[in-house]
């Protein structure tokens, strides 16, 4: 992958969704120092960006502008993580949700925040509007969240990513507990998405709005609606005063502190010094093994699952890596068949830390209020335990896990098996399966 650099100012929102994208597709993108109102005006910059603005993308084959433009084009670098949508018809709602996103959502939260932290002028009509922007939008997001865990299909995607990322600040400086409340299902998604680690990497945590921070002059009273005072016919009219809230009072050193804390809160964490422990295994411990080439086989064998199963044995590194059988402890449990796809969804999502060094199936079998339905599983993971993914995923604990004895013909009849399962598995209908790659 050629070198990426962004251009951006610290904790721009619009450049949250293109590096959360990055984290997904464990991309690399530079991140130089740079100061508005100076570095982007060079003639350099306005060559990449012609009307001076950020975030811009350089890239080996020239830049690209525009915060939507760029998050498309790095999620569109890896096809197998599927940001973009696992279908063609998918990627258009995708783009939908974009749109959303830009058009409907980002453009009135923006009204409401910009004067609040001092990006322009306060006036109340304008606030007042863009609140009413605001909750049409959102209403419209709860409706299409009450019955889903992502915005499309069944796993993170890009949608996700840039709709969350438009709500961060206005979660952390606008929305109260009680505003929130009035969106439960807004409020379950937006959780998901920013405690998954790839958005940690960039926002860090998000700590959700206390007490709404207003702008300067917000808290007073509506200007007066009295009429004015008709002038004597000798007299000339005095020259009216320009209205206070024209003009944005200056902030008090409460409103300060604030500002810059939520701003403080927002920066990106430094990187980590110390290495992963299946990063630290790669460097003590090469392994001939290539998990990126496996997962192109398996997504490129198009229904050839023999020739893809002998070419696994063939690279697999029995010494540097394991396999395992997971089974949830409690199928009992499971009544509903979108809720328990969901549940299958939400832990192949939540298992993204260590997707470099992770493969694996995980299927729903059974029929609704017909037969039981079951979720089981086989995982690929460097190394010879699953702590890594139980450290990265805390739902591993719902589940069983026995290792699979890969020089038996037995074993390698259950890794084929629930690898390659279309209809059936294990003689069970099988109802919805997830591919971890």
């Amino acid at each position: 992958m050629a070198e990426l650099t962004l251009y951006t100012y610290p904790a721009n929102f619009r450049a949250f969704k293109i590096l959360i994208a990055a984290e997904y597709n464990g991309i690399a993108i530079d991140i130089p120092d740079f100061a508005m109102m100076k570095d982007n005006k060079t003639p350099e910059f306005l060559a990449m960006s012609p009307l001076g603005k950020v975030p811009v993308l350089k890239t080996s084959q020239g830049a690209i502008f525009e915060s939507n433009a760029i998050a498309r084009y790095v999620a569109r670098i890896r096809r197998d993580t599927e940001l973009y949508g696992s279908t063609f018809f998918e990627s258009g709602q995708v783009d939908s949700w974009i749109d959303f996103s830009s058009h409907e959502l980002e453009l009135a939260l923006t009204m409401w925040l910009y004067p609040v932290i001092g990006y322009m002028p306060f006036h109340p009509v304008a606030t007042e509007k863009s609140k009413g922007d605001v909750a049409r939008a959102l209403n419209v997001l709860e409706a299409h969240l009450l019955d889903k865990t992502y915005l499309v299909g069944n796993r993170m995607s890009l949608a996700d990513i840039t709709v969350s990322t438009s709500l961060v600040y206005p979660m952390k400086l606008l929305f109260t507990a009680e505003y929130r409340a009035q969106y439960p299902c807004i409020m379950r998604w937006f959780n998901t998405c920013v405690n998954q680690p790839e958005y940690k990497a960039v926002i860090g945590e998000v700590v959700l709005c206390v007490k709404e921070l207003l702008p300067p002059g917000g808290a007073s009273a509506p200007a007066s609606t009295a009429p004015t005072q008709k002038p004597k016919q000798d007299q000339k009219p005095k020259k009216e005063k320009k209205a206070q809230d024209d003009k944005p009072k200056p902030l008090t050193k409460k409103e300060k502190a604030a500002i810059n804390k939520a701003k403080q809160a927002a920066e990106p964490p430094k990187p980590k010094k110390v290495l992963h422990p299946l990063a630290q295994m790669d460097k003590d411990a090469p392994s001939a093994f290539v998990m990126d080439t496996w997962k192109k086989v398996y997504s490129n064998c198009k229904g050839d699952w023999d020739s893809a199963m002998k070419q696994f044995w063939e690279m697999y590194d029995a010494d540097g890596y394991s396999l395992w059988i997971q089974r949830f402890k409690y199928n009992d449990e499971n009544e509903k068949a979108f809720m328990t796809m969901n549940a299958t969804g939400g832990f192949v999502q939540r298992s993204g830390e260590i997707r470099k060094w992770l493969f694996g199936t995980m299927y729903v079998t059974g029929e609704e209020k017909k037969s039981p339905l079951e979720i089981c599983g086989a995982w690929l993971i460097r190394g010879q335990d699953m702590q890594p993914l139980k450290t990265a995923n805390d739902d591993a604990e719902h589940y069983y896990w026995s290792k699979v004895d890969h020089t038996t013909d037995e074993g390698k009849a259950i890794v084929k098996e629930m690898w390659c399962s279309d209809e059936y598995l294990e003689g069970k209908l099988v109802a919805d399966c997830k591919v971890f790659k």
